[in-house]
């Protein structure tokens, strides 16, 4: 077998082996460790530059407590904000297709890099005009959404191409860059807050240039895309059913030869089960798209003391940072131990119901709100607020659940759904499969675009219930409909470890998979 079909046999290890199989300490490349830096650098500059828009658009130059620019009100930042998050998640797809049909992902990781770099031409100086910096804001986002689809679509991917290893505290700790960033924009300006990330963008450029002979870089095989779409224009003429594309089946029933082999299709198979189970996502996302936006906006209604209100989204990666090790050392293996199946698709039905606690601890706390003076139901508008310096008589902390329960839900949703689509995807349509999850984030950022008119007070308590509704009804429905795939699965892994194909000589070759602990 050649060293492509080799690289697309490989697989991580199932949970039988992970138990009888020895286990052996291994060192991590310093090419993995180059290539997770350079994913949680651009978490950095990402979270550093979005972190302060919701003020941007929302506040005026005239906020005192709450810093501003742009003066658009709550409904239109929000809507701006959701048409952003639209766009960068749907970026990915042409560079996904660019990626594993063209010129590979270490290059399409350099270019995306690049155009992050690009983001900070917008201006940064102290006399703002309005006309001039929405140009300047639409201009940043477009510039950094392409960047970001980019890098959301092969550097996943590029990970796992070097060495099957879970990244989630990398990124969280990214992330935390959004604490330096929101407090320079309070304490000095906006334009310093742009400049942090401006000093970091640069670094991950020179580190995938200097080790780049030493990544492991599969070579694109071409657009794969044309063999993929035959494939279910057969199986749909045979009711749906892959099989029915199989070369051995076309040839028996069509006279027809086909230019892929069995594997082929059993991975096809096994990419439209994650595209189903990315697709129940879209109300997820658009949960946690509120971290952002009303999250943000729900903070500058209460007493902040010191810090900033778009600050105190930090307490969600920093909960991902402390809660990550539990979860994935103490209670997955836990459960394993007393016998308790909690494969992928039990954990992110657990994550449905995680974050619909989140929306409805928001929508009591958003009451609550409402029950504070001076102003109740119109924080900081009403004339008790003295031009809107004294927010209504709660802190800010009590947010704090919501973010816990938002990352409780993100590790065992986002993480896990990350690894199954890997894991699931065809090898040379990876990218295009982690484009697809970003997709799946878009239409929920459409919807929250749709939703937007609701996030105005007080209605914006109605939307959190609506949320968390949506979440607890979706949860067991999700359950009924996937829960026998982790079972079929290891089912599948079996069957392509059995696979037979010809070689190059006409005989019968088994392929081989290898398991990585």
């Amino acid at each position: 077998m050649d060293s492509q079909a080799t690289e697309r046999d490989r697989r991580d290890a199932t949970e039988d082996e992970v138990k009888t199989l020895p286990h052996v300490v291994d060192s991590i490349p310093i090419v993995v460790w180059i290539a997770l830096v350079a994913g949680a650098l651009e978490r950095f500059t990402y979270y550093a530059v979005t972190a302060p828009w919701q003020n941007y658009m929302q506040n005026d130059r005239d906020g005192i407590e709450v810093p501003g620019v742009l003066g658009l009100g709550q409904a239109t930042a929000t809507n701006i904000s959701n048409a952003f998050s639209f766009f960068s998640f749907i970026a990915p797809l042409p560079f996904a297709v660019l990626s594993d049909a063209r010129i590979g992902k270490h290059k399409t990781l350099c270019i995306s890099f690049m155009l992050v770099m690009r983001t900070f031409l917008m201006g940064v100086e102290d006399n703002y005009h309005q006309p001039e910096y929405t140009f300047g804001l639409a201009f940043a986002m477009v510039l950094l959404g392409l960047g970001t689809g980019g890098i959301k679509a092969t550097v996943s991917p590029f990970i796992g191409d070097q060495y099957t290893v879970s990244t989630p505290q990398f990124t969280n700790i990214g992330s935390l860059s959004l604490i330096a960033s929101t407090y320079l924009e309070k304490e000095v300006g906006f334009w310093a807050a742009y400049l942090l990330p401006l000093c970091f963008v640069w670094i991950p450029i020179p580190l995938l240039l200097f080790w780049q002979r030493s990544f492991v870089s599969l070579a694109p095989v071409g657009n794969v895309l044309p063999q993929a779409g035959r494939v279910l224009v057969y199986s749909a003429r045979e009711r749906f059913r892959l099989d029915a594309a199989k070369p051995v089946f076309q040839a028996e029933k069509y006279g027809r030869t086909v230019p892929w082999d069995n594997l082929f299709v059993l991975e096809m198979k096994r990419g439209l089960k994650a595209c189903k189970v990315m697709a129940c996502f879209v109300p997820f996302y658009l949960c946690m798209n509120q971290i952002t936006n009303n999250f943000v906006s729900q903070a500058g209604q209460m007493k902040l003391s010191v810090i900033p209100n778009d600050t105190i989204q930090a307490l969600n990666p920093i909960a991902c940072v402390l809660l990550g090790p539990i979860i994935q050392q103490l209670l997955y293996p836990g459960l394993q131990r007393y016998g308790v199946a909690f494969g992928s698709i039990s954990r992110m039905t657990w994550s449905f119901i995680t974050i619909s606690s989140s929306m409805a601890y928001a929508a009591g706390l958003q009451k609550l709100i409402y029950t504070r003076g001076p102003c109740y139901e119109s924080p900081r508008t009403c004339p008790g607020s003295d031009g809107g310096k004294i927010p209504n008589n709660i802190s800010v902390w009590v947010q704090t659940p919501s973010y816990f329960l938002l990352a409780f839900a993100e590790i065992l949703g986002f993480t896990t759904l990350s690894e199954y689509s890997y894991s699931e995807a065809p090898q040379d349509m990876r990218s295009l499969v982690q484009a697809l999850r970003q997709v799946t984030a878009a239409i929920g950022s459409a919807l929250g675009m749709a939703l937007s008119p609701v996030a105005v007070d007080p209605k914006v308590m109605y939307l959190y219930t609506g949320l968390a509704t949506t979440m607890i009804a979706a949860a067991p429905v999700f359950w009924v409909a996937f829960r026998n795939y982790d079972k079929i699965d290891d089912e599948d892994e079996l069957n392509a470890a059995r696979l037979v194909e010809p070689d190059s000589h006409g005989e019968m070759e088994e392929t081989s998979t290898r398991a990585h602990l």
